[in-house]
């Protein structure tokens, strides 16, 4: 596979674990799902969801510059944008979630470091971005 199309692969696939990573929680509170992940959610200073709003569009911007249905520069910039959205969103949420909410949760102990790998997963849309936009000569 061509570097030119790799990178931005990584970057949607980085997008699709972020998506999945936030719908996660839903699966795995035993009980009231709805109201623990909505406190879990919104106790933070920004809602996390926001960074999911932002990974969706950058999955498709990514996809289509991959398949050059827009400009891949254009796309590869957009993606670093977006990425670095993303994972300002994330990491502001993550750090200012109180930690009771997060023990208070019925969920397995594994949520205890779901803040942390939601922001390691977000962290691949910009890496891949950047690493597309050297590909394609930009920087």
């Amino acid at each position: 596979m061509k570097q030119t199309r790799l990178a931005p692969l990584v970057g949607v696939v980085g997008c699709l674990l972020v998506l999945v990573s936030l719908g996660l929680p839903y699966v795995l509170v035993r009980t009231a799902v709805g109201s623990a992940v909505g406190t879990y959610y919104g106790e933070g200073a920004l809602n996390p969801l926001v960074g999911g709003i932002f990974a969706l569009v950058a999955a498709i911007v990514l996809a289509a510059g991959r398949d050059e249905r827009t400009d891949p520069p254009l796309a590869a910039g957009v993606g670093i944008a977006l990425g670095f959205f993303i994972v300002v969103v994330l990491a502001v949420w993550a750090a200012t979630v109180p930690v009771e909410v997060v023990v208070g949760m019925d969920a397995p102990t594994v949520m205890s470091s779901h803040r942390w790998a939601t922001i390691a997963a977000a962290a691949l849309v910009p890496v891949a971005s950047l690493w597309w936009s050297r590909t394609l000569g930009l920087l």
